[in-house]
């Protein structure tokens, strides 16, 4: 906590000593992809997969859990042989369930898989949607509220989350249209910037000449 904290004063520290003005936003990313629709149909298809795999996996721990209580209610009256072999049934059935488990919720599973066919893409388009409202803005910092870096306190005139969904929800020929509107921009920017290197370059060869 104390990290995060120090994080965020290092870095409002460096906003205000800056030598320029800077400008700076924030964004909530759990309302932006809550105002999806896209968004929550994904995760509504998501959470239903997801739900049928745990009921299989429960069916399979009750099912192991029946097994137990089964062979300690007998186990008076079974052979040597039996019991062994009751035990060796559980502990099959515990491996599968292990793997049961790791093929739908482990770091490769299931779970995982279908999480980045269908939400991956709707998150993608709203990172390009916030990069693209920054190089209109021209913010110099822009935060997630919902991130692990603490915000003690954001005042909402700098919550840009709304400006995002409404990015997200134009049509595609609008986003061209801005888009090729920003580039022009920037084109415009890049040789005004241009232009001035070359004008001092000129002066300050003009100026050690006038000193010889």
């Amino acid at each position: 906590m104390f990290k995060k904290i120090t994080i965020s004063i290092l870095l409002i520290s460096s906003i205000l000593f800056a030598q320029k003005p800077q400008t700076i936003a924030f964004i909530d990313m759990e309302y932006i992809l809550q105002n999806i629709p896209d968004y929550e149909k994904a995760q509504l298809k998501l959470d239903s997969k997801a739900s049928q795999w745990r009921k299989k996996i429960e069916r399979s721990e009750n099912e192991i859990e029946k097994l137990k209580s089964d062979l300690s209610n007998e186990k008076i009256l079974l052979t040597e042989d039996l019991i062994v072999e009751r035990q060796e049934d559980i502990s099959i059935k515990e491996k599968e369930l292990s793997k049961m488990r790791a093929s739908y919720f482990g770091t490769k599973g299931a779970y995982f898989e279908l999480r980045k066919q269908l939400v991956q893409p709707i998150q993608d388009e709203v990172f390009n949607a916030i990069q693209q409202v920054i190089a209109k803005k021209k913010y110099d910092f822009v935060f997630d509220r919902t991130s692990d870096l603490t915000m003690l306190y954001g005042n909402p005139k700098y919550d840009i989350s709304k400006t995002i969904i409404s990015y997200l929800t134009k049509s595609e020929k609008e986003r061209e249209r801005e888009e090729e509107k920003l580039k022009k921009q920037k084109n415009k920017e890049d040789l005004e910037q241009r232009i001035e290197a070359q004008k001092k370059r000129k002066a300050e060869k003009e100026s050690k000449v006038i000193h010889r």
